[in-house]
């Protein structure tokens, strides 16, 4: 989740975020020359993210609706005439789909029949044929001889239905003949989530992703701290006078197919950890991936938080632990683990400023670039109660991925938050550069 894209583009199209095909396919027109201002919202609750993905502009402003809860949400229109539809924006996935069966609870959904552009992908069709992580193979028909598509999350969720084509508009920039999943089954643990969005966005290197149909060689984004607004810039050069000149870190590509390994998943190199300047004791070959693709680093918004192999989690657990004492007191319980994986949590009293003085900051250590986790977003907030009297409950924002059955570092949307992200397709990079995504926004002249 590797190729590189040759399309040009040289004007960006900007949107706003919440704080928190194969080639034949592919449009051979450049992207309309316009910038677009959008606007945001914030909606939140409490967090039930599933965690990671399966292996397996115009002369005027057109504003469209973002929300933040556990996972960064577009708004746009889709089919003739258009429907308004909110989707995940997620760079793990390939696939973009959305809910196309009217579901009790579930108000967001697209109606393919009142679309004149609709369009099925029958079997025979050689985009049904293509071998993709999405795709399955052999080819799974259903009785109408329409092509059958299933996506599966590590979380139990799954959702099914045909592979179709269809008129996509983000702002006033139109794309006609979009693959994308009509879904009308499957299973959610988080119906909650699904009731807020019409589907998701698949952002990451594959064929078959939202990024490379819309022909762009790279996109950006800047996401806020919850309650204020961010960017999406999608295409164009990060190259503003406000803005740090950008790291690079380079894409690491494997061709060869490994059974842990996703070829086009954002990966990169991850190489050190350090916990303030102290560099954690963890050998090199922890942060390689072995001979079956497990260990590979990932970068991903449809995760929120960061989760990293035993080895090197043991090590930071234990670092931050020893930096914090005096400083933050420990839950004492060994059976309390959030969200399955993240099992270092702390009492602090709900008068108390969090976070507190003196917390140490950590930091990812990339080929070429960093990545620097400070200050709020080292803790989280338990939302439902767990302590006792005044207390809250935060929780250490890095987890242990072998708790959910993950072999790989992922690098969640939490911790790249106030930060900006540059997708690179076409040169295989990543871009970091820190700053406020609220003033980022105001620099574009975007209004929050």
């Amino acid at each position: 989740m590797a190729f590189s894209i040759r399309h040009s583009v040289s004007l960006p199209l900007f949107i706003f975020l919440i704080s928190l095909l194969p080639k034949q396919h592919c449009l051979s027109s450049k992207p309309p020359r316009q910038i677009f201002a959008l606007k945001t919202e914030t909606h939140q609750r409490i967090p039930n993210s599933r965690l990671f993905k399966t292996l397996a502009a115009g002369s005027k402003s057109d504003k469209m609706l973002f929300h933040h809860n556990v996972s960064l949400t577009v708004s746009l229109t889709v089919g003739s005439p258009p429907q308004a539809v909110t989707m995940v924006l997620d760079t793990g996935s390939e696939l973009s789909w959305l809910h196309c069966r009217k579901t009790p609870g579930l108000n967001s959904t697209f109606d393919p029949l009142a679309s004149k552009s609709y369009a099925k992908v029958p079997c025979a069709s050689p985009t049904c044929r293509t071998r993709t992580r999405d795709l399955s193979i052999p080819v799974s028909c259903d009785p109408a001889k329409i092509c059958h598509v299933t996506v599966s999350y590590a979380d139990a969720t799954s959702i099914e239905g045909s592979l179709a084509y269809e008129t996509f508009r983000i702002g006033s920039m139109t794309r006609p003949a979009t693959l994308f999943g009509c879904m009308d089954s499957g299973f959610s643990s988080n119906s909650e989530e699904d009731a807020q969005s019409t589907g998701l966005m698949g952002m990451n290197r594959g064929s078959l992703s939202f990024i490379n149909q819309m022909g762009y060689p790279k996109f950006s984004y800047c996401i806020s701290s919850l309650g204020s607004s961010g960017v999406l810039l999608l295409g164009g050069d990060a190259s503003f006078s406000w803005l740090k000149p950008l790291r690079y870190t380079p894409m690491v590509k494997i061709d060869d197919p490994l059974p842990y390994y996703d070829r086009v998943a954002y990966t990169v190199q991850l190489e050190g950890i350090k916990v303030n300047n102290k560099t954690l004791p963890v050998p090199e070959s922890v942060f390689q991936p072995d001979h079956t693709g497990a260990g590979q680093t990932m970068v991903d918004s449809g995760t929120q938080f960061t989760f990293l192999l035993g080895d090197a989690y043991t090590a930071l657990r234990t670092e931050f632990l020893a930096q914090t004492k005096g400083i933050l007191r420990v839950l004492d319980d060994p059976n309390y683990v959030f969200q399955g994986a993240m099992d270092l949590c702390y009492l602090i009293e709900s008068t108390r400023t969090v976070p507190p003085p003196g917390l140490p900051g950590v930091t990812l250590m990339f080929q070429g670039a960093e990545m620097t986790v400070s200050g709020e977003k080292l803790l989280y907030r338990v939302p439902e109660p767990a302590g006792k009297g005044r207390d809250s409950v935060w929780c250490f924002t890095f987890g242990n991925s072998e708790l959910l059955g993950i072999e790989a570092f992922v690098i969640g949307h939490h911790h790249q938050q106030n930060v900006w992200m540059e997708y690179d397709l076409a040169g295989s990079r990543i871009g970091i550069a820190e700053v406020r995504c609220d003033d980022a926004g105001r620099q574009l002249g975007l209004h929050v």
